[in-house]
């Protein structure tokens, strides 16, 4: 019986994942057991270098028990050639990304408003203000919390 060993499986989230593994265990092996019908997603990181041969066994990493392996799992699976149809993106549906729209058009909404409340005050309550005021701290605080990450 060939001694074995824990890894720990790091994800990007900060979540972890131990492995128990022999030596001889491929990085293969390693994909298909702990991510099976994932093994082309999953891009497995050791000490800053991608682990891009499957068939090279965890001995000749140096890999010791509690080695920490980082893991990224794509959303999908990388295209088998460049020429093909589909990894080219689709022009359609680039040009109507409407999601990277939304933060200009909500900062511009908001810039119109505040400029109607300074030049139109008198049509502007108390309420409808305090109302602006909250909403723009409200999306301020969402958006540097988005794009802090």
């Amino acid at each position: 019986a060939e001694p074995t060993m824990v890894l720990r499986l790091k994800f990007l989230n900060d979540t972890e994942r131990l492995a128990r593994v022999c030596p001889s265990d491929t990085v293969g092996d390693l994909k298909r057991v702990y991510f099976p019908g994932q093994e082309q997603q999953v891009r497995l990181i050791y000490q800053g270098q991608l682990l891009r041969d499957d068939t090279q066994s965890l001995a000749t990493l140096h890999l010791t028990h509690n080695s920490v392996l980082h893991c990224h799992i794509s959303q999908h699976s990388p295209a088998p050639t460049p020429a093909s149809p589909q990894a080219s993106a689709d022009p359609v549906h680039a040009a109507l990304n409407v999601g990277s729209l939304m933060l200009p058009l909500f900062v511009l909404m908001l810039a119109v408003l505040w400029y109607f409340q300074l030049q139109y005050r008198h049509v502007f309550t108390a309420t409808a203000t305090t109302f602006l005021a909250g909403l723009t701290l409200l999306f301020s605080f969402m958006a540097f919390t988005m794009y802090r990450r």
